[in-house]
């Protein structure tokens, strides 16, 4: 199993940057693709962007292309969303997500892949 701690967040201006934290304890951190979700109020859950066991492969979802960065670091079991040049429409809870090991070491686009989940964090991005 795999536990998965959230930092980050809060309240930035439109323009503006942040940084989410997710640091995993419990298995073999290295063997699990990882995935940034998020869920505004209302809608469906998305992704924001995913990423392979290496950190070598990354997806992004259309909105965020080009503006955010997703990143991790196995020696320190944690895994990283830089977010720059925020818009109102990014405000959401973000989740990580470890996915399945099923599925094998690459990236996956679909929430329902993943098996286990940080606590979520609230990202308000203010016009």
């Amino acid at each position: 199993q795999v536990q998965l701690v959230q930092s980050g967040g809060g309240l930035v201006q439109a323009g503006g940057s942040l940084r989410l934290s997710c640091a995993a304890s419990g298995s073999t951190f290295s063997s699990y693709a990882m995935g940034w979700f998020r869920q505004a109020p209302g809608k469906e859950r998305e992704i924001v962007a995913a990423i392979n066991w290496s950190g070598g492969s990354t997806y992004y979802g259309d909105s965020v292309k080009g503006r955010f960065t997703i990143s991790r670091d196995n020696a320190k079991n944690t895994l990283y969303l830089q977010m720059n040049s925020l818009k109102p429409e990014d405000t959401a809870v973000y989740y990580c997500a470890a996915r399945s090991a099923t599925y094998g070491p690459s990236w996956g686009a679909s929430q329902w892949e993943y098996t286990y989940w940080g606590q979520g964090t609230q990202v308000t991005v203010s016009s």
